[in-house]
């Protein structure tokens, strides 16, 4: 069996993940940081299903912390075949607003993170000439959004690694790409007021909003294809076009 590890799986799309990659008999392991009740109830609801899944407390901008979770992973699996960087944040405010602490976080939370767990697992993916790498970014890395700078700049960026380490790593047959949700019904949009909501179905032309399990299936053909690297593909319903 090959070995996947999900950051942020405990909900939303990281958990829509590990469920499509457990159901593809996956070894899985998910990291949380906060929400440990929803990780292990994740966990106990798919072990008890018959399926091998563990979770793992991880900051993921500490680097220590990413170490542990690859150096746990292998001394358990032997082997870490797919890397889905899904952990991240989001913030609404203005532009002149957001402080220094703002920009930090976001960018060590969202894009640092992700240097660090490729970074952490490469050396087995190089050893075994083989891996998959998938980083969840956002529409919002691709177009923009306003009042939320800080989090578009880390997205952008996490697609812009996307496609640089995908012309460094492809002649080790290790594919990387992004996956750029449109507006998925997630925590992250847990404050849009019912009003809100529908002005939204109206700009998409599908005519609804997406959900987790929509990311989980495109994030289960990049794992499974073959051919396709240094991608940023978006589920977005036909929002935003480019």
């Amino acid at each position: 069996m090959k070995t996947a590890i999900v950051t942020g799986g405990a909900k939303g799309i990281g958990s829509a993940i590990v469920e499509m990659l457990a159901n593809l008999n996956y070894h899985v392991v998910f990291t949380y940081h906060h929400s440990e009740t929803l990780a292990l109830e994740l966990k106990s609801r798919l072990c008890n299903d018959g399926f091998i899944v563990d979770c793992f407390k991880t900051d993921v901008t500490n680097r220590d912390e990413v170490h542990s979770l690859i150096e746990y992973t292998l001394n358990r699996f032997h082997s870490i075949d797919v890397l889905i960087n899904n952990a991240g944040i989001c913030q609404s405010k203005l532009f002149q607003d957001i402080t220094d602490t703002d920009w930090n976080t976001m960018l060590n939370t969202n894009l640092t993170s992700a240097f660090y767990t490729i970074q952490e697992v490469l050396p087995t993916m190089l050893n075994a000439k083989s891996g998959c790498i998938v980083n969840i970014s956002s529409i919002w890395g691709m177009v923009g959004a306003s009042c939320e700078v800080a989090y578009s700049v880390s997205k952008a960026g996490l697609d812009g690694l996307t496609k640089s380490l995908a012309k460094e790593l492809g002649p080790s047959n290790i594919r990387i790409n992004s996956v750029a949700p449109g507006c998925i019904l997630t925590d992250m949009n847990k404050d849009l007021s019912t009003a809100e909501i529908q002005d939204l179905k109206e700009d998409i032309p599908l005519a609804k909003l997406g959900e987790p399990v929509d990311i989980a299936r495109c994030v289960k053909w990049l794992v499974e294809d073959a051919y396709t690297t240094g991608q940023v593909i978006s589920p977005n319903g036909g929002w935003i076009i480019v």
